[in-house]
């Protein structure tokens, strides 16, 4: 492999302690690939974080360069499907888990991996919406199989996270009414201005009576935190309605009986990004490329460099940020 140095963010385990630094590496370093791809933009998610900070249940071995997002021009190329030039996405898979990931300039991946960058989509459009876009059009995609925008609100949570932002702008785009929860009254603000009508903070949300159901007020809902929440938007949501679920900030664990599926007719439908189907991971990458593509996408994005990733990461682990943050890895 040619000996190219490059920069990355490289996490470093030392007696416990986890150390974040950028450094210098070579194309050398990095696994056997199909594709050499030099990264233009990443972008910060959850999962990156947890990452950086020794969490062994993402990232087993250390050092390691995070970046579950990356978006580029193919170098070089050992397959068929692409070519030198080519502009490529890769998210999900094993990509900054435990293989290094986009917070390097290069990365080196398996093809199956990629995805050709959609016509009508820049690099930095891409990784804006990055998996928390695919994750948001995955949800969306099932929703709007069975709930049309007249038979009610959509409610989101974790709405000023990237999943839920991207949900908020995309369902608006596409004529849907969107209750937002969030637990940022500063959000408002935001919030409306992404296509959100309601916004419900948090902890009413979440003090709402423990009975098995509550008064429907929802046609669908996208959760991306779990736990009380979930809870309460399944008791909420009106007969035939549709949940789809993606995270477990909150809590992993549900307290519910059976009534809101017997007696409601819901349909609890959880959403995995990191291994969807190469085939409807194009199509949800073309519908976000032309249809779905949000109007005010530069408003959910705070663009950053490599050497302000590590005070980043605190502030996502805090619950403090809000919206998209994307890497622009040439600067």
């Amino acid at each position: 492999m040619e000996q190219i140095e490059f920069k990355a963010f490289v996490v470093t385990e030392k007696e416990g302690t986890y150390i974040r630094e950028v450094k210098s590496k070579l194309v050398s370093d990095l696994p056997e690939g199909d594709l050499l791809i030099k990264v233009h933009y990443s972008s910060l998610n959850y999962k990156d974080a947890l990452s950086a900070s020794g969490n062994k249940g993402v990232t087993r071995k250390y050092p390691h360069t995070p970046g579950i997002d990356a978006v580029g021009i193919v170098v070089s190329s050992k397959t068929k499907k692409f070519k030198a030039d080519d502009k490529v996405i890769v998210t999900s898979y094993d990509l900054g888990m435990n293989t290094d990931g986009g917070f390097g300039q290069y990365i080196s991946v398996p093809e199956n991996w990629a995805v050709k960058l959609p016509e009508n989509l820049s690099m930095k459009e891409a990784m804006i919406l990055g998996t928390a876009g695919l994750t948001a059009g995955m949800s969306v995609l099932r929703l709007i199989e069975a709930i049309k925008p007249e038979d009610g609100e959509i409610v989101v949570s974790g709405a000023t996270g990237g999943v839920g932002a991207l949900s908020v702008a995309i369902l608006k785009k596409l004529g849907y009414r969107v209750a937002a929860i969030t637990g940022k009254e500063t959000a408002r603000d935001y919030l409306m201005n992404l296509g959100a009508e309601t916004i419900i903070m948090r902890n009413e949300f979440e003090s709402f009576d423990n009975k098995p159901l509550l008064k429907p007020a929802f046609a669908g809902g996208i959760d991306t935190v779990g736990g009380v929440i979930l809870e309460n938007i399944l008791k909420s949501t009106r007969p035939m309605g549709i949940i789809t679920c993606c995270g477990n900030v909150a809590s992993p664990k549900i307290d519910l009986t059976v009534f809101p599926f017997i007696l409601r007719g819901l349909s609890l439908i959880g959403i995995d990004s990191q291994n969807y189907p190469m085939k409807d991971r194009e199509q949800v990458w073309n519908k976000l490329a032309k249809d779905w593509k949000p109007d005010n996408l530069d408003t959910i994005a705070t663009e950053i460099t490599l050497d302000e990733l590590s005070e980043k990461i605190d502030l996502m682990l805090d619950g403090k940020l809000k919206g998209r943050t994307i890497l622009n890895m040439e600067l």
